[in-house]
C-alpha cells in the first residue's frame, strides 16, 4: 500500500480538506485540490486505501484505513489499531458501523446522522477528525447508571437437586427453582424448594414470588417475599426469631444504579517486581483487573477496583512468566459518604402469611411491617435502627459503624425482642500492613419463655493473620463459649518449592473444647500437612500425619493421602481420591466435579474408618434460559447471574473455542452451538470476543462485539460467525487489461478497495472463497477461486492477475 503518498502530498497541500483561514467553511472542491497536485499524485489519493488516526472529539479513536471519495465522501475501511484507543471497546464498535458509511466532509447540513456535526480530514498530520453533538455536553460523569430505554425482556431459570445417601439407607432430597425474568422496566422473580427427607411427607415451599422495579436511589418490590433489606450499609441483627414472609409492597432507598466514583482502597497495595511486567488481580477466581507495572517499588491503582471489603489475588508476571503470588484485602467501603443525604430507609408493610406452603410452622398470620433506618452521623460513623412487628410481637435493633481511622473499624448491635429477650454483639478489627487483628463478642439473655428455659449465652473470639516474609505466614484463633471453655488454634504456613514443584507446608496446634464426637473429652491435638502439585498445576497431591482425640476420649494418631486430578474428559473436570486411617481402621473417601451441556455439579462418597458407614452426596445445577428473539437455551454453567446472553456460534472449525469477556467482568468459553454468557445487569456493556490460547489459526469473528444493556433477569441474543481466513493479494484488470482502481473487494470474512496499480490485500473465508467486486456503486463481477491452483505460503494465498468484465458476468 503506497503510505508514502501522504508524504509527497503534504508538500502540495498543507491544511484540512475543510479549514481555510482558521474557522470552518464549506468543503473546498477535492477535484479542484487534486489539480494542484503534480501528475499521477491524485491516483494515489483519492479512492484507494489511505492510512490515518482516527480522533471523535478530541479523543483517540484508533488508526485505521478510510478511502477520500473525490465527492468529498470519507468511508472507513477497518481499524486496525486500537490499542492506545481513549475510548472503551463498545463505543470504538459503534463508531466502526458509523463511520462504515460513507459520510460527507464538513459540516453536516440539516439533520446530523448520528450526532455528527462535522467531519474533517487533514493531510497535514493524515487525521480523521470527527465531532459530534455530544461535545457540548461535555464529560460530567452521571450519577446513576441509565435503565435502558425500553426496557428489556427475558427470564433466568436456575435449577439445583441435591441428593444425599446415610447410614441405613436413609437420605433425602431438595429440588431448589430460583427464576427471575425481565420484563419491560420489572423484574419478577420465584424463589421456591421441594423436599423430601426419610420416613417425612414431602414439604414444598415457595419463599418469595413478587415484582421489583429499580429506579435512581429507590427500589419497589410488590407480592410474595421475604423483607430482606437492600441499599442500607448497617442493618441492625433481629433477636428472636427468622425473617417472615409477607405478602405486601416494599420500598426503600438503593445504590443498585448507583455510579462508583473510582475512590481508592484506604489500604494501598504495593508491588516490588525486579524487572518490567504486569500485575493480574483476581477476586473469587476472576480476573477483575490487570496493570502494567514497571521495576521497583510502586503502588497498584485500587481507584478501579469494586467497592466493598474483600479478599483478593495477586499475580505478578515479568517476561511472560509468574513470579510472585500472594493475597491482599481490598478496604473500600460502601460509597455512601454524601453528607447532603444523610439518611436512608427501607419500609414494608403486608399479611404475614404462608399460604404457598405445607410446611408447619407455628407462626401466626397477621399483619406484620417495619421500618430500617441508617443515619450517616459523619463520613466515618454509619447509624442504624429498626423496629418490626414480626409474629405479633415487636422486635428493634440498634447498630454503629465507625470507621477509626484507616486501620481501625468498630461494629456493633443492640437488639431486643419482646416477649424473648435481649442481646448485643461487638466487633472491632485492626489491619495494618503485615497482618490483621479481629475481635468479636457475642452475647444473649433470652426471658419470659418460662424459668426453665431461662438462658444466657455468650461468645467471644481473637483472631490474628501475621504475614512474616514472602514465604511464611502465622496465624492465632482463640474461642471463649460458655459452659464449654476456651479453645485455641496456632498455625503456621510456608509457600515455596521443592523438586521445581509448588508446595505448601502446613503445621497447627489445637486445643478445643469437646464434643459429641470426641466423647465431650477436650480435643487436643496436632497435625502438619503437605500439598504440591504433581507435574504441572493439573494434579495436586497432600499429605498430612498428626494426633487428635479419638471418639472414645482417648489420644490417638491419624494419617490422610489425598489426590486430585483436573481433567478435560468431556464433561469430567476433575477426581480426586482420600485414604485417611486412625485408630479405628481406614477410611476411603472419593469426588468428582463435572460440566455438562445441560448440568454441573459434584458427587462424592465416603467409607467411614469407625464404622464403615456409607454416606455420599449427588449435587446437580443448570439454568434455562429465554431470551430475544424467542432464543431458548439450557446450560450447566453453575454460577447464579443477573442477567445473560445467548450467542450462537457458528464456524467452520469443529474444535473452535472462544473466549468471551465482560468489560465488567467475569469471562466464559464458548463453543459452536448455543451458549450462555453470563452479564452484568443494569450496566450498559459489551462483552469482547478473541480467540483462547496461543497458537489459534487465523480467524475473522463477526461480530466481535456483543453490546448489551441489560435489567435483572433480562436475556440478549446475538448471532457470531467465525471462518478460519486467509489472506489473500492479487491484481484487478479491467478488459483491456488496464488495472482497475477503486473498487471494493468484498467477501465474508472482510472487505478492501483496490490501490492505484490495482492491487489489494483481504481477508477472505478459506470456507468459502469468493470474491465480489464493487465499482462506482455497482457490482462488477463475482470471482470464485480455485484455491487448488493457487499458489500458497502458510496463510497467504497470491492471485495474481484477476480479470474483471461487468459484461461476462452479467451474462451469467
Amino acid at each position: 500500500m503506497p503510505y508514502f503518498s501522504f508524504l509527497l502530498a503534504l508538500a502540495v497541500l498543507g491544511q484540512p480538506v475543510w479549514a481555510t483561514g482558521g474557522r470552518a467553511t464549506q468543503p473546498l472542491d477535492v477535484l479542484q485540490q487534486a489539480q494542484d497536485l503534480p501528475d499521477g499524485f491524485a491516483d494515489h489519493f483519492f479512492d484507494v486505501p489511505l492510512a490515518v488516526r482516527i480522533l471523535v472529539d478530541g479523543q483517540l479513536l484508533g488508526e485505521g484505513e478510510i478511502v477520500l471519495g473525490k465527492d468529498t465522501s470519507v468511508q472507513l475501511l477497518t481499524l486496525r489499531d486500537a490499542q492506545e484507543s481513549e475510548l472503551d471497546e463498545r463505543a470504538r464498535q459503534r463508531w466502526v458501523e458509523v463511520l462504515a458509511a460513507p459520510h460527507r466532509l464538513g459540516p453536516c447540513q440539516g439533520e446530523c446522522a448520528n450526532g455528527i456535526l462535522a467531519l474533517e480530514y487533514s493531510l497535514e498530520n493524515s487525521q480523521l477528525l470527527v465531532l459530534t453533538s455530544r461535545v457540548e455536553s461535555g464529560s460530567q460523569t452521571p450519577r446513576y447508571h441509565q435503565l435502558p430505554a425500553a426496557g428489556s425482556y427475558g427470564a433466568l431459570m436456575r435449577h439445583q437437586l441435591n441428593l444425599t445417601l446415610g447410614e441405613e439407607e436413609q437420605g433425602s432430597g431438595r429440588y431448589n427453582l430460583t427464576a427471575q425474568g425481565s420484563f419491560g422496566q420489572w423484574t419478577p422473580l420465584l424463589e421456591g424448594e421441594l423436599s423430601q427427607s426419610s420416613g417425612q411427607p414431602a414439604q414444598y415451599h415457595v419463599q418469595q414470588l413478587y415484582a421489583e422495579h429499580e429506579g435512581e436511589g429507590r427500589f419497589y418490590r410488590l407480592g410474595y417475599f421475604s423483607p430482606y433489606t437492600q441499599g442500607l450499609v448497617r442493618q441492625p441483627t433481629q433477636f428472636g426469631g427468622g425473617t417472615p414472609t409477607v405478602l405486601g409492597v416494599m420500598l426503600g432507598d438503593s445504590d443498585t444504579l448507583l455510579v462508583e466514583q473510582g475512590k481508592a482502597s484506604t489500604v494501598p497495595l504495593y508491588v516490588t517486581p525486579s524487572r518490567p511486567g504486569m500485575v493480574e488481580i483476581y477476586k473469587d477466581g476472576l480476573l477483575i483487573n490487570s496493570q502494567q507495572v514497571g521495576s521497583g517499588l510502586q503502588a497498584l491503582d485500587t481507584r478501579v477496583l469494586p467497592t466493598g471489603i474483600y479478599e483478593v489475588a495477586l499475580r505478578v508476571l515479568e517476561d511472560g512468566q509468574v513470579t510472585e503470588r500472594r493475597r491482599e484485602m481490598i478496604y473500600k467501603p460502601g460509597n455512601w459518604q454524601n453528607p447532603e443525604e444523610a439518611w436512608r430507609f427501607n419500609l414494608f408493610l403486608g399479611q404475614q402469611t404462608r399460604l404457598l406452603s405445607n410446611r408447619e410452622e407455628e407462626r401466626p398470620e397477621s399483619t406484620s411491617g417495619g421500618i430500617m433506618l441508617n443515619h450517616l452521623l459523619t463520613p466515618s460513623v454509619i447509624l442504624g435502627a429498626s423496629s418490626q412487628y414480626i409474629d405479633q410481637r415487636w422486635q428493634h435493633g440498634l447498630s454503629a459503624d465507625w470507621s477509626l481511622s484507616d486501620r481501625w473499624r468498630l461494629f456493633g448491635n443492640l437488639m431486643a425482642s419482646q416477649g424473648v429477650g435481649t442481646g448485643f454483639d461487638l466487633q472491632a478489627l485492626y489491619h495494618y500492613g503485615a497482618g490483621s487483628l479481629v475481635f468479636s463478642h457475642q452475647q444473649q439473655r433470652y426471658r419470659g419463655l418460662g424459668d426453665a428455659q431461662d438462658r444466657d449465652h455468650a461468645q467471644s473470639s481473637l483472631s490474628l493473620q501475621q504475614r512474616l516474609d514472602e514465604r511464611h505466614s502465622a496465624n492465632l484463633y482463640l474461642t471463649h463459649r460458655e459452659g464449654q471453655g476456651l479453645g485455641g488454634d496456632l498455625g503456621w504456613r510456608y509457600n515455596g518449592d521443592l523438586f521445581g514443584q509448588t508446595v505448601s507446608w502446613n503445621l497447627t496446634v489445637f486445643d478445643r473444647p469437646g464434643s459429641a464426637s470426641t466423647d465431650h473429652a477436650r480435643d487436643r491435638g496436632s497435625m502438619l500437612s503437605l500439598s504440591m502439585n504433581l507435574g504441572g498445576e493439573r494434579s495436586q497431591l497432600a499429605i498430612g500425619l498428626g494426633s487428635r482425640t479419638s471418639r472414645s476420649g482417648g489420644q490417638e494418631r491419624n494419617a490422610s493421602l489425598g489426590y486430585q486430578q483436573w481433567l478435560e474428559w468431556g464433561a469430567l473436570q476433575s477426581v480426586g481420591a482420600n485414604l485417611t486411617t486412625d485408630s479405628y481402621g481406614v477410611g476411603v473417601a472419593g469426588h468428582a466435579r463435572f460440566q455438562g451441556a445441560l448440568a454441573s455439579g459434584d458427587a462424592h462418597l465416603l467409607s467411614s474408618s469407625y464404622n464403615r458407614a456409607l454416606s455420599g452426596g449427588l449435587n446437580l445445577d443448570s439454568t434455562l434460559a429465554f431470551g430475544d428473539e424467542g432464543s431458548l437455551t439450557l446450560t450447566g454453567q453453575s454460577q447464579g447471574y443477573e442477567a445473560g446472553m445467548i450467542v450462537d456460534l457458528e464456524s467452520d472449525i469443529p474444535e473452535l473455542a472462544l473466549r468471551a469477556d465482560d468489560d465488567q467482568g467475569g469471562h466464559v468459553m464458548l463453543r459452536p452451538g448455543r451458549n450462555l454468557v453470563p452479564v452484568t445487569a443494569y450496566r450498559s456493556g459489551a462483552v469482547q470476543l478473541d480467540m483462547a490460547g496461543a497458537g489459534a489459526p487465523s480467524v475473522t469473528i463477526r461480530p466481535n462485539l456483543l453490546p448489551y444493556h441489560l435489567n435483572k433477569g433480562g436475556v440478549a441474543y446475538h448471532r457470531v460467525r467465525a471462518m478460519k481466513t486467509v489472506t489473500v493479494i492479487g491484481r484487478l484488470l479491467d478488459g483491456q487489461g488496464t488495472p482497475l482502481k477503486g473498487a471494493m473487494v468484498v467477501n465474508h470474512a472482510g472487505r478492501t478497495v483496490s490501490e492505484a496499480d490495482g492491487f489489494f490485500a483481504v481477508e477472505m473465508s478459506e470456507r468459502n472463497p469468493s470474491l465480489q467486486v464493487e465499482y462506482q456503486g455497482a457490482q462488477q463481477c463475482d470471482l470464485a477461486l480455485d484455491t487448488a491452483r493457487t499458489e500458497r505460503q502458510q496463510d497467504l494465498m497470491l492471485l495474481g492477475d484477476l480479470v474483471c468484465i461487468p459484461e461476462v458476468w452479467a451474462s451469467q
